[in-house]
């Protein structure tokens, strides 16, 4: 039995450290070296989870590439379980920007293939919770989910799109990004209106996150503090995401688990890289009792 599985969502970060964002065109910037690293949603929340010291799966369709090779041994040495499938059109790629302050832009590859599936034997193993990332195929898993609590982050959808909608409405635990939503409150609503989630989550960076719960009351909770200068927000949501789900499987109540979500998101904005250095349950626990 794992505590966490999570589908989809690998990939790799190229990252460049920009002097300015948005960037204004110039035949050529010289900028420090460019970094290949493991990024995108999935490996975060799957390498998060794992040094909280959930047991965690993780499954996905990657590419049969150099970029395929690095994610594989990166999860291996950090002792995620990893189970995959080639993709035909190999793995996916980000390209970072990132500026001094931290912030960053993500040019983002997703090298889908259309009609492709991940194979059931991979996917289909006993878990306390289910996280489904946005990946085109990973839609088609929740057929074979039926029972299990599932979880899912839509990033920066705007509440309207398509493609969004059958992770929003088929998952029971739903976060988001303020990012594209001029009222996150109306979106929250909508999307526990319209589909089965208990609990949305709408993080807004350094002003903290929003919760809806089961009493249809919007809370505010407040970003946690740095515990050192930024270096870096890639990673951060995931990050986010994976303290919340420590907290919920220790029985927490949701704004406690988003205060645990802040406090890794936190950690994650002070190191460079999207996943290079998720928070260990020794440090989070330390630093929630802190705030306490």
């Amino acid at each position: 039995m794992y505590d966490v599985l999570v589908i989809g969502g690998a990939g790799v970060d190229s990252t460049a450290y920009v002097p300015e964002l948005p960037l204004p065109y110039a035949d050529t910037y010289q900028v420090p070296p460019v970094v290949d690293r493991i990024g995108n949603t999935g490996s975060g929340v799957a390498l998060g989870c794992t040094a909280l010291g959930l047991r965690t799966r993780f499954a996905d369709l990657i590419g049969e590439d150099p970029q395929g090779r690095l994610i594989r041994e990166h999860l291996a040495a950090k002792g995620v379980d990893f189970a995959w499938a080639e993709s035909a059109a190999g793995t996916r790629r980000s390209l970072l920007l990132v500026g001094p302050d931290g912030r960053r832009t993500s040019l983002y590859d997703a090298r889908g293939v259309a009609g492709e599936r991940l194979p059931r034997e991979l996917y289909l193993h006993p878990a306390r919770h289910v996280h489904v990332s946005i990946t085109d195929f990973a839609r088609h898993v929740y057929a074979d989910l039926d029972g299990v609590p599932i979880s899912t982050d839509l990033h920066d959808w705007d509440g309207a799109a398509d493609y969004h909608k059958d992770f929003a409405y088929g998952s029971d635990l739903v976060f988001l990004s303020a990012t594209k939503l001029e009222d996150p409150r109306a979106v929250m609503r909508h999307i526990r209106r319209h589909g089965r989630a208990h609990t949305v989550v709408c993080t807004d960076g350094a002003r903290g996150c929003l919760v809806l719960t089961g009493d249809d009351d919007v809370r505010a909770v407040p970003a946690a503090p740095l515990p050192a200068p930024v270096a870096d927000s890639n990673g951060a949501g995931d990050a986010f995401v994976s303290g919340f789900l420590y907290g919920m499987l220790r029985g927490e109540p949701a704004d406690a688990c988003a205060r645990l979500g802040a406090i890794a998101g936190a950690h994650a904005c002070v190191s460079e890289g999207t996943h290079e250095n998720p928070i260990t349950e020794a440090t989070l626990l330390a630093r929630a009792a802190e705030d306490a």
